[in-house]
């Protein structure tokens, strides 16, 4: 469930860093690429601590964890490139 919650979260930041672009600069391509290129470190930090937190505070190994930081991180992120993919002409 956890997972779930985190995934959710995932998309939820990558549609704030879209509106944020939006809003701010209008509604152009680049603007998605700028945007998911910022996503992606940011939800790779996030992920990360989630990682770190189920590591040292709820006493899962490094290799219980890997496994859903790849999931956590993985997905959001393979959705923000294919947007960047999609927007950036490809």
């Amino acid at each position: 469930m956890h997972t779930l919650k985190l995934l959710g979260a995932g998309f939820f930041l990558l549609t704030v860093f879209l509106l944020a672009g939006l809003w701010t600069v209008g509604a152009q391509p680049r603007v998605t690429v700028w945007s998911t290129g910022l996503f992606i470190p940011v939800w790779f930090v996030a992920a990360a601590l989630n990682m770190w937190v189920g590591v040292r505070r709820a006493g899962y190994s490094v290799a219980e964890e890997a496994p859903i930081f790849l999931v956590v991180f993985g997905v959001p992120a393979l959705a923000a490139a294919l947007l960047c993919w999609h927007y950036a002409g490809g």
